[in-house]
């Protein structure tokens, strides 16, 4: 018989980086507010989390990060005036974040790293498991990755991790599973993980990416987690702390996605995003195209004429 695990309601996002690499952009803006297409980041993020089932959502936020909180607020001089004028659509689109997810916030204060940040997530998570979405990391919605996370975590318990196949070369970036199959082609279980291994030493090219589903034990386990890699406290750390000991917080799985993620992290990955999520717009996509295959075009004209 299948055990049944109790169910995720909760989701955890870390938004309290400094976003340095796109300076001097985000110097006064939080680099979760950057717009893809006509939408920032961050909300992208919510919504995934809503489209798993998971409406109660903390965000871990630092100093200069209160744009974050007013896009998911109300802004009732602004509705106002959409209404006046009669642009519904307008006033649906700003109603739409506001209405998305009952949101909760907590400041970090020092950025001691990325388990430091799940770690400040414990009084308001308490004793369940929960979901962690990294707001760098958007999962295209047409591939449901963190529904099924979570469908593995209710099934099997313990702790859900994401990976994906990276280039060997790539590896260094990440941090790194090394795997055992299951009966399921994109489940494994995890049997060990690095943090940012060399490539010569890493134990596969699977790479963890932005989401996780795990259980309250880990809490624990961080609270104990000396500062790793970068002199800030791993997540990855204390997850190898839980595959090392299943009867602290249950086994460790990982399901390997194919689908369609964007890096919004690197200006390079952020760039395409747009363009990605502009050329499959209804909207936007045809005269778009249209436009960027004459572009495109007239690029290689004078690139050969060169």
């Amino acid at each position: 018989m299948t055990q049944s695990h109790p169910r995720i309601s909760k989701a955890v996002i870390p938004a309290a980086g400094l976003g340095t690499r796109f300076l001097p952009a985000t110097k006064a803006t939080p680099k979760e507010m950057l717009p893809v297409v006509d939408k920032p980041a961050i909300q992208y993020v919510v919504e995934e989390a809503v489209s798993a089932g998971l409406s109660d959502v903390l965000m871990i936020t630092g100093r200069n990060k209160r744009p974050l909180e007013d896009h998911f607020d109300r802004n009732y001089e602004l509705e106002e005036a959409l209404t006046r004028k009669g642009d519904a659509g307008r006033l649906k689109k700003v109603q739409e974040s506001s209405d998305l997810a009952t949101m909760h916030y907590v400041r970090q204060g020092d950025p001691r790293g990325l388990g430091h940040a799940v770690l400040c997530a414990a009084p308001h998570v308490g004793n369940q498991p929960f979901a962690v979405l990294l707001g760098d990391d958007l999962i295209d919605p047409r591939d449901p990755l963190l529904a099924r996370m979570v469908e593995i975590q209710e099934r099997e318990g313990g702790s859900v991790i994401a990976l994906m196949e990276v280039d060997p070369a790539q590896i260094h970036l990440y941090g790194c599973a090394a795997v055992e199959a299951t009966g399921e082609s994109d489940v494994v279980k995890v049997t060990e993980l690095v943090e940012k291994p060399d490539a010569s030493e890493a134990p596969s090219n699977l790479a963890i990416i932005g989401r996780y589903v795990l259980n309250p034990a880990v809490f624990d386990i961080l609270r104990e987690t000396q500062p790793g890699r970068g002199n800030e406290i791993q997540l990855t750390d204390a997850l190898e702390k839980l595959v090392e000991d299943e009867t602290v917080g249950g086994p460790v799985h990982g399901v390997v996605f194919k689908g369609r993620r964007y890096d919004t992290g690197d200006r390079g990955d952020y760039l395409r995003a747009i363009v990605r999520l502009a050329c499959e717009r209804e909207d936007l996509g045809p005269e778009f195209r249209t436009w960027l295959r004459s572009y495109v075009t007239e690029e290689m004209l004078h690139s050969s004429e060169g």
